[in-house]
């Protein structure tokens, strides 16, 4: 068995700092890189892909709204041809910061209230899509049973969150809600486990959801996101889970 571990990096900006990049680099598989919508700027989106680079990790271009003040996790209302510009825009950027570290652009996936929008908002699910059809034939990582990977079609990467609280229906816990964040190790590395063994995430009410994620996501804005991500990759190791990246 193979699992891809992804992780959200590049989210400082200017002179503030977010997660432990270097750290986190050390064990993931794919990077999923801020483009300075919800976070990031030119420097940080070109060290991060210099160590990518160095660590033969993934880099994704984890697009957003355009929403600095909110770190993308507020819904806005955007026109869907402007929405399929912004998206094309943002891997464009980092396209660029790659090509200078020496890789590349690999693959997409929305961030925050973009992430969670294009799960039922048709126009924007397939805004995106336009967005990354208009620079290439890329990969799409989003959430099982969307309309973002319904659209992606042949290019869609389903994944799944070992700290993040599911609903029965298998969509994200919202934030604000209790149960969205797994904050204990231990149990953040039994969730990993299951799922790349048994194909099971249960959900806040005890509902066994059935999923075929090849990449789980790591937060690496979360207390002990480093800690979270070393046990959950020693642990799969150890169950004799090939950790690697799914796209190449």
């Amino acid at each position: 068995m193979s699992l891809d571990l992804n992780a959200d990096l590049g989210e400082g900006f200017g002179a503030w700092t977010l997660g432990d990049d270097a750290a986190l680099l050390a064990v993931v598989t794919s990077a999923n890189v801020a483009c300075g919508f919800h976070a990031g700027d030119a420097s940080t989106m070109r060290a991060v892909c210099a160590g990518a680079a160095e660590r033969g990790v993934a880099v994704g271009a984890q697009v957003s709204y355009r929403d600095l003040a909110g770190f993308g996790r507020r819904f806005i209302d955007v026109d869907p041809a402007h929405l399929a510009d912004e998206v094309l825009y943002q891997v464009g950027a980092l396209e660029a910061c790659a090509r200078a570290a020496g890789t590349r652009v690999s693959y997409v996936k929305p961030h925050g209230a973009l992430y969670n929008a294009t799960v039922h908002h048709e126009a924007q699910a397939r805004a995106v899509v336009e967005g990354v059809r208009a620079f290439g034939d890329l990969p799409v990582l989003g959430l099982p049973g969307s309309r973002l990977l319904a659209l992606a079609g042949a290019s869609a990467v389903e994944e799944a969150f070992a700290d993040r609280g599911y609903t029965p229906e298998g969509t994200l816990v919202p934030r604000r809600e209790p149960g969205a964040l797994v904050a204990d190790t231990g149990a953040v590395v039994a969730r990993a486990v299951r799922l790349a063994e048994s194909g099971e995430i249960v959900a806040v009410d005890g509902t066994v959801l059935r999923t075929s994620a090849r990449s789980l996501c790591l937060h690496g804005d979360t207390p002990g996101a480093v800690d979270h991500a070393r046990a959950v990759r020693a642990a799969l190791a150890a169950a004799g889970i090939e950790i690697a990246p799914f796209a190449v």
